[in-house]
Protein backbone atom coordinates (compact mmCIF):
# COMPACT_ATOMS: atom_id res chain seq x y z
CA UNK A 1 0.00 0.00 0.00
CA UNK A 2 1.50 3.47 -0.96
CA UNK A 3 0.93 6.33 1.07
CA UNK A 4 0.32 9.82 -0.32
CA UNK A 5 4.20 10.79 -0.15
CA UNK A 6 4.80 7.74 -2.19
CA UNK A 7 1.96 8.35 -4.60
CA UNK A 8 2.89 12.12 -5.53
CA UNK A 9 6.35 10.90 -6.43
CA UNK A 10 5.12 8.39 -8.41
CA UNK A 11 2.80 10.50 -10.47
CA UNK A 12 5.80 12.72 -11.18
CA UNK A 13 8.19 10.68 -12.07
CA UNK A 14 5.95 9.37 -14.30
CA UNK A 15 5.08 12.89 -15.94
CA UNK A 16 8.10 14.00 -15.89
CA UNK A 17 9.70 11.16 -17.96
CA UNK A 18 7.74 12.27 -20.56
CA UNK A 19 10.35 14.78 -21.10
CA UNK A 20 13.21 14.26 -19.12
CA UNK A 21 15.23 10.61 -19.47
CA UNK A 22 17.10 9.68 -16.65
CA UNK A 23 17.05 12.20 -14.38
CA UNK A 24 15.13 10.17 -11.29
CA UNK A 25 17.36 11.16 -8.64
CA UNK A 26 16.84 14.45 -9.49
CA UNK A 27 13.06 14.21 -9.52
CA UNK A 28 13.39 12.36 -6.29
CA UNK A 29 14.53 15.33 -4.82
CA UNK A 30 12.40 17.80 -6.53
CA UNK A 31 9.55 15.84 -4.97
CA UNK A 32 11.19 16.31 -1.23
CA UNK A 33 11.59 20.10 -1.77
CA UNK A 34 7.94 20.63 -3.34
CA UNK A 35 6.79 19.29 -0.34
CA UNK A 36 8.69 20.77 1.64
CA UNK A 37 7.83 24.48 0.40
CA UNK A 38 12.33 24.35 -0.60
CA UNK A 39 13.64 26.24 -2.98
CA UNK A 40 15.84 24.38 -5.36
CA UNK A 41 19.22 25.18 -7.20
CA UNK A 42 20.13 22.86 -9.92
CA UNK A 43 23.93 23.31 -11.00
CA UNK A 44 25.19 21.23 -14.26
CA UNK A 45 27.72 22.06 -17.14
CA UNK A 46 24.99 23.53 -20.20
CA UNK A 47 23.09 21.28 -22.05
CA UNK A 48 21.95 18.51 -19.71
CA UNK A 49 18.86 19.19 -19.67
CA UNK A 50 18.21 22.03 -16.38
CA UNK A 51 15.45 24.23 -17.96
CA UNK A 52 13.73 21.17 -19.18
CA UNK A 53 13.61 19.70 -16.32
CA UNK A 54 12.38 22.65 -14.56
CA UNK A 55 9.93 23.60 -16.92
CA UNK A 56 8.69 19.91 -17.27
CA UNK A 57 7.78 20.39 -13.40
CA UNK A 58 6.40 23.57 -13.34
CA UNK A 59 4.13 22.00 -15.85
CA UNK A 60 3.47 18.87 -13.92
CA UNK A 61 2.25 20.50 -10.83
CA UNK A 62 0.48 22.95 -12.78
CA UNK A 63 -0.37 26.86 -11.26
CA UNK A 64 1.52 30.08 -12.81
CA UNK A 65 4.80 29.75 -14.40
CA UNK A 66 7.69 32.79 -15.29
CA UNK A 67 10.65 32.31 -16.03
CA UNK A 68 13.82 34.58 -15.71
CA UNK A 69 16.73 34.44 -18.32
CA UNK A 70 20.29 35.65 -16.28
CA UNK A 71 22.38 37.95 -17.35
CA UNK A 72 24.80 40.58 -16.83
CA UNK A 73 22.91 43.42 -17.15
CA UNK A 74 19.65 42.16 -15.40
CA UNK A 75 18.24 44.56 -12.82
CA UNK A 76 16.27 43.96 -9.55
CA UNK A 77 13.77 45.51 -11.21
CA UNK A 78 13.27 43.55 -14.13
CA UNK A 79 12.27 40.78 -11.99
CA UNK A 80 10.41 42.44 -8.98
CA UNK A 81 8.19 44.47 -10.93
CA UNK A 82 7.73 48.74 -11.15
CA UNK A 83 5.42 51.42 -10.73
CA UNK A 84 4.55 53.23 -13.59
CA UNK A 85 1.92 55.92 -13.91
CA UNK A 86 -1.61 54.87 -15.04
CA UNK A 87 -3.14 58.11 -17.26
CA UNK A 88 -6.40 57.13 -16.66
CA UNK A 89 -6.32 56.16 -12.97
CA UNK A 90 -3.50 59.94 -12.38
CA UNK A 91 -1.68 57.81 -10.09
CA UNK A 92 1.08 55.30 -10.29
CA UNK A 93 0.46 51.65 -10.09
CA UNK A 94 2.17 48.86 -9.63
CA UNK A 95 3.04 46.66 -12.58
CA UNK A 96 4.32 43.25 -11.31
CA UNK A 97 7.65 41.16 -13.21
CA UNK A 98 7.88 37.73 -13.55
CA UNK A 99 9.24 37.42 -9.44
CA UNK A 100 4.65 36.80 -8.82
CA UNK A 101 4.20 33.51 -9.80
CA UNK A 102 4.15 30.17 -8.28
CA UNK A 103 6.80 28.48 -10.47
CA UNK A 104 9.96 30.65 -11.18
CA UNK A 105 12.20 29.31 -12.95
CA UNK A 106 15.68 31.53 -12.68
CA UNK A 107 17.88 30.24 -15.58
CA UNK A 108 21.48 30.55 -14.82
CA UNK A 109 20.93 32.83 -12.02
CA UNK A 110 24.76 33.10 -11.38
CA UNK A 111 25.29 34.99 -14.46
CA UNK A 112 23.21 38.27 -12.78
CA UNK A 113 25.21 40.99 -10.43
CA UNK A 114 24.85 40.14 -7.21
CA UNK A 115 22.70 43.49 -6.34
CA UNK A 116 20.11 41.70 -8.59
CA UNK A 117 20.81 38.12 -6.73
CA UNK A 118 20.19 39.88 -3.29
CA UNK A 119 16.45 41.00 -4.82
CA UNK A 120 15.79 37.30 -4.31
CA UNK A 121 16.37 37.27 -0.68
CA UNK A 122 13.24 38.57 1.10
CA UNK A 123 11.16 36.74 -2.11
CA UNK A 124 12.69 33.71 -1.18
CA UNK A 125 12.74 33.23 2.82
CA UNK A 126 9.08 35.76 3.34
CA UNK A 127 7.28 35.21 0.28
CA UNK A 128 6.91 38.81 -0.39
CA UNK A 129 8.83 41.47 -1.83
CA UNK A 130 9.38 45.39 -0.77
CA UNK A 131 8.75 48.58 -3.19
CA UNK A 132 8.96 51.77 -2.40
CA UNK A 133 8.16 51.51 1.26
CA UNK A 134 4.89 48.95 0.42
CA UNK A 135 5.01 45.22 0.79
CA UNK A 136 3.60 42.99 -2.07
CA UNK A 137 2.93 39.51 -1.08
CA UNK A 138 3.76 36.22 -3.34
CA UNK A 139 1.97 33.52 -3.85
CA UNK A 140 1.24 30.90 -1.22
CA UNK A 141 3.00 27.90 -3.05
CA UNK A 142 6.11 30.22 -4.52
CA UNK A 143 8.78 27.72 -5.61
CA UNK A 144 12.16 29.24 -7.10
CA UNK A 145 13.86 26.35 -9.06
CA UNK A 146 16.74 28.33 -10.30
CA UNK A 147 20.18 26.52 -12.16
CA UNK A 148 23.07 27.61 -12.56
CA UNK A 149 26.47 27.08 -14.01
CA UNK A 150 29.77 25.46 -12.34
CA UNK A 151 31.48 28.58 -10.76
CA UNK A 152 34.81 28.33 -13.03
CA UNK A 153 32.75 29.25 -15.95
CA UNK A 154 32.94 32.62 -17.21
CA UNK A 155 31.26 34.90 -16.61
CA UNK A 156 29.37 33.99 -13.64
CA UNK A 157 29.03 35.61 -10.04
CA UNK A 158 29.45 32.98 -7.04
CA UNK A 159 26.33 33.40 -5.30
CA UNK A 160 26.57 34.92 -1.89
CA UNK A 161 26.28 32.65 1.20
CA UNK A 162 23.01 34.60 2.12
CA UNK A 163 21.65 33.42 -0.91
CA UNK A 164 22.74 29.58 -0.81
CA UNK A 165 21.31 29.32 2.33
CA UNK A 166 17.99 30.11 0.78
CA UNK A 167 17.80 27.09 -1.22
CA UNK A 168 16.60 23.87 0.26
CA UNK A 169 18.69 21.72 -2.16
CA UNK A 170 20.96 21.60 -4.56
CA UNK A 171 21.07 19.48 -7.30
CA UNK A 172 24.19 18.06 -9.14
CA UNK A 173 23.73 17.03 -12.81
CA UNK A 174 26.26 15.07 -14.43
CA UNK A 175 26.99 13.62 -17.77
CA UNK A 176 24.63 10.79 -18.24
CA UNK A 177 25.38 7.17 -19.20
CA UNK A 178 25.91 5.75 -22.40
CA UNK A 179 22.31 4.15 -22.97
CA UNK A 180 20.58 7.38 -21.27
CA UNK A 181 22.22 9.37 -23.71
CA UNK A 182 21.39 7.20 -26.71
CA UNK A 183 17.99 7.30 -25.76
CA UNK A 184 18.04 11.48 -26.09
CA UNK A 185 19.03 11.11 -29.06
CA UNK A 186 16.81 8.51 -30.12
CA UNK A 187 13.67 10.58 -28.72
CA UNK A 188 14.92 14.11 -29.90
CA UNK A 189 17.31 13.40 -33.02
CA UNK A 190 14.47 14.25 -35.51
CA UNK A 191 15.23 17.50 -37.22
CA UNK A 192 11.78 18.61 -36.96
CA UNK A 193 11.50 18.39 -33.06
CA UNK A 194 14.78 20.12 -32.46
CA UNK A 195 13.54 23.75 -32.12
CA UNK A 196 10.43 22.27 -30.17
CA UNK A 197 12.06 20.56 -27.01
CA UNK A 198 12.20 23.27 -24.39
CA UNK A 199 8.77 24.39 -25.93
CA UNK A 200 6.67 21.58 -25.30
CA UNK A 201 4.34 21.23 -22.45
CA UNK A 202 3.90 18.38 -20.79
CA UNK A 203 0.98 16.87 -19.89
CA UNK A 204 -0.92 17.92 -16.90
CA UNK A 205 -0.29 15.84 -13.83
CA UNK A 206 -2.90 13.79 -11.79
CA UNK A 207 -1.71 15.26 -9.14
CA UNK A 208 -3.63 18.44 -8.31
CA UNK A 209 -3.16 20.76 -5.21
CA UNK A 210 -5.11 17.85 -2.97
CA UNK A 211 -2.67 15.25 -4.01
CA UNK A 212 0.20 17.84 -2.62
CA UNK A 213 -1.58 18.56 0.56
CA UNK A 214 -1.92 15.03 1.22
CA UNK A 215 1.81 14.37 0.86
CA UNK A 216 2.79 17.13 3.15
CA UNK A 217 0.20 15.69 5.80
CA UNK A 218 1.98 12.23 5.43
CA UNK A 219 5.25 14.04 5.93
CA UNK A 220 4.16 15.69 9.07
CA UNK A 221 3.29 12.18 10.11
CA UNK A 222 6.38 10.59 9.87
CA UNK A 223 8.03 9.95 13.84
CA UNK A 224 11.24 12.09 14.78
CA UNK A 225 12.59 11.06 17.83
CA UNK A 226 14.54 13.09 20.13
CA UNK A 227 17.63 11.31 19.43
CA UNK A 228 17.21 12.21 15.57
CA UNK A 229 17.22 15.95 16.02
CA UNK A 230 20.24 15.95 18.26
CA UNK A 231 21.67 13.65 15.83
CA UNK A 232 21.14 16.61 13.12
CA UNK A 233 22.62 18.95 15.81
CA UNK A 234 25.84 17.25 15.78
CA UNK A 235 26.38 16.93 12.06
CA UNK A 236 25.75 20.88 11.89
CA UNK A 237 28.22 21.40 14.95
CA UNK A 238 30.71 19.54 13.07
CA UNK A 239 30.34 21.18 10.28
CA UNK A 240 30.90 24.71 12.49
CA UNK A 241 33.70 23.38 13.96
CA UNK A 242 35.80 21.11 11.02
CA UNK A 243 39.07 22.26 10.25
CA UNK A 244 38.73 22.70 6.65
CA UNK A 245 35.19 24.85 6.64
CA UNK A 246 35.65 28.07 7.38
CA UNK A 247 31.54 28.45 7.34
CA UNK A 248 29.35 25.64 8.93
CA UNK A 249 25.81 24.78 8.37
CA UNK A 250 23.35 27.56 10.36
CA UNK A 251 20.24 27.10 11.66
CA UNK A 252 17.72 27.30 8.59
CA UNK A 253 20.01 24.54 7.13
CA UNK A 254 19.70 22.45 10.04
CA UNK A 255 16.25 22.54 10.01
CA UNK A 256 16.08 21.86 6.11
CA UNK A 257 18.41 18.67 6.98
CA UNK A 258 15.47 17.78 9.16
CA UNK A 259 12.50 18.41 7.14
CA UNK A 260 14.38 16.99 4.30
CA UNK A 261 14.62 13.42 6.18
CA UNK A 262 11.31 13.41 7.45
CA UNK A 263 10.10 13.63 3.87
CA UNK A 264 12.84 10.86 2.39
CA UNK A 265 12.07 8.42 5.46
CA UNK A 266 7.99 8.98 3.57
CA UNK A 267 9.06 8.80 0.16
CA UNK A 268 10.33 4.74 1.59
CA UNK A 269 6.99 4.37 3.24
CA UNK A 270 8.76 4.25 6.94
CA UNK A 271 6.54 5.60 10.00
CA UNK A 272 9.78 7.14 11.22
CA UNK A 273 13.21 8.78 10.15
CA UNK A 274 16.34 7.08 11.08
CA UNK A 275 19.90 8.07 10.53
CA UNK A 276 20.31 6.58 6.78
CA UNK A 277 17.32 9.44 5.75
CA UNK A 278 19.81 12.10 6.92
CA UNK A 279 22.44 10.87 5.41
CA UNK A 280 20.45 10.37 2.22
CA UNK A 281 19.50 13.62 1.74
CA UNK A 282 22.77 15.43 3.53
CA UNK A 283 24.69 15.78 0.00
CA UNK A 284 21.75 17.91 -1.87
CA UNK A 285 20.85 20.06 1.99
CA UNK A 286 24.50 20.19 3.22
CA UNK A 287 27.07 21.17 0.83
CA UNK A 288 25.84 23.88 -0.85
CA UNK A 289 25.67 25.28 2.57
CA UNK A 290 29.45 25.30 3.20
CA UNK A 291 31.81 27.46 3.13
CA UNK A 292 35.58 25.87 2.55
CA UNK A 293 38.55 27.45 4.05
CA UNK A 294 40.94 28.80 1.63
CA UNK A 295 43.47 26.00 2.67
CA UNK A 296 40.95 23.18 1.73
CA UNK A 297 40.28 24.75 -1.33
CA UNK A 298 43.87 25.43 -2.35
CA UNK A 299 44.37 21.45 -1.97
CA UNK A 300 41.24 21.17 -3.99
CA UNK A 301 38.91 19.00 -1.26
CA UNK A 302 34.92 19.34 -2.75
CA UNK A 303 31.95 20.75 0.22
CA UNK A 304 31.01 17.13 -1.07
CA UNK A 305 33.67 15.19 0.28
CA UNK A 306 33.79 17.25 3.24
CA UNK A 307 29.76 15.64 3.97
CA UNK A 308 30.62 12.66 3.50
CA UNK A 309 33.77 12.47 5.56
CA UNK A 310 31.23 13.84 8.63
CA UNK A 311 28.90 11.38 7.88
CA UNK A 312 31.30 8.36 8.60
CA UNK A 313 32.56 10.37 11.25
CA UNK A 314 29.53 11.65 13.44
CA UNK A 315 28.16 9.10 15.58
CA UNK A 316 25.30 7.72 15.04
CA UNK A 317 22.36 7.42 17.48
CA UNK A 318 21.38 3.83 18.85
Amino acid sequence: MTTALQDLEQSLQQTLSIKVIGLEAAIHALTIALVARGHVLIQSAPGLGKTLLSKSLAAAIGGGFKRIQGTADLMPSDIIGVHVFDTTRGEFVFRPGPLFAEVLLFDEINRTGPKTQSALLEAMEERQVSVDRKVFRLPAGFLVVATQNPRDFEGTYPLPESQLDRFMLRIELSYPQRDTETAVLERYGGVSVAGSVEAATTPPSSAPSERLAAARDCADAVHVAPELRGYILDLAQATREHAQVALGLSTRGALALLRAARIEAGLRGAEFVSPDDVKAVMPMVVAHRLVLSSEAVLEGISEAAVVQRLAEQVSVPR
